[in-house]
């Protein structure tokens, strides 16, 4: 994804998605870098691998079994069991596996993935529509096809490394946030972002590595009690809340190094 070469890496994304479906905490975020990278073909091409892949993999099951398959294979409504969960482990069982619950963490997901997209990881350009293009082509798809032969066909804007990372790595963070279940394997999801993420808020050092010590103390908690889950809540919010305010980086790579140039 660094190189930016978005066939294969929405291809290496699909086939990372057949292996766990926890990836899919990746999609969203992915989904606006090529937004703001590509021409909308190019989108729709890479969009177009990721989907291939999936059928070429599933075809032996979907050619004998096709319901079971897509109805199995996708299941996103699935209860993890309340007893090994390291995370909102202090609410109780009852409260933990009703649908009332999953549905405020799910749009309290929605909400900060929006809001993070609209303020922080689109900032520069004016908010999502503007960044992805997509204001322009409907302000003037009725008066000109001009614009919207534009935007299918404009240059593709090669993003920073910088940008690539931190949109991916705080997407992923924020559904790990409000996930209703985290088992003890699910911190393989995102431990090794936690130092990138911390040294991208303002916090002074010693907060960062009292953070990082605390999520870590947490995980290591076995089994998980209600107070190891409300101090790894208070460490996920508290560095959510430094993501918030913390700057945010120029997103394209070659209008900086014109700009440095210029100066």
């Amino acid at each position: 994804m660094l190189q930016q070469h978005w066939h294969l890496a929405l291809s290496v994304f699909s086939a990372a998605v057949s292996v766990k479906m926890n990836v899919l905490l990746f999609a969203p975020p992915l989904l606006l870098l090529l937004l703001k990278s590509l021409t909308i073909p190019g989108v729709l091409t890479s969009l177009a691998c990721a989907a291939l892949f999936q059928v070429l993999v599933g075809m032996p099951f979907l050619l004998t079994y096709p319901v079971e398959y897509l109805s199995r294979a996708f299941n996103l409504g699935r209860v993890f069991i309340h007893f090994w969960s390291v995370n909102f482990k202090f609410f109780p069982e009852d409260v933990f596996i009703s649908k009332p619950f999953a549905l405020s963490l799910l749009i309290l997901h929605l909400a900060f993935l929006y809001l993070f997209a609209q303020y922080k990881w689109c900032r520069h350009e004016g908010g999502v529509l503007q960044a992805s293009g997509l204001k322009e082509v409907k302000e003037h798809n009725r008066e000109s096809g001009i614009t919207i032969f534009k935007r299918f066909f404009r240059i593709s804007r090669p993003l920073s490394d910088n940008h690539i990372v931190t949109v991916l790595f705080s997407g992923n963070f924020i559904g790990i946030v409000f996930a209703r279940s985290l088992h003890y394997q699910f911190y393989s999801w995102y431990f090794f972002s936690i130092p990138f993420l911390l040294w991208k808020t303002k916090f002074p050092t010693p907060f960062r590595l009292a953070i990082f010590v605390g999520v870590e103390f947490c995980w290591n908690v076995y089994p998980s009690t209600p107070l190891s889950s409300v101090v790894l809540c208070l460490c996920h919010i508290t560095l959510l809340t430094g993501l918030w305010f913390s700057s945010s980086e120029y997103p394209y790579e070659n209008i900086k190094k014109e700009i440095k140039k210029v100066e």
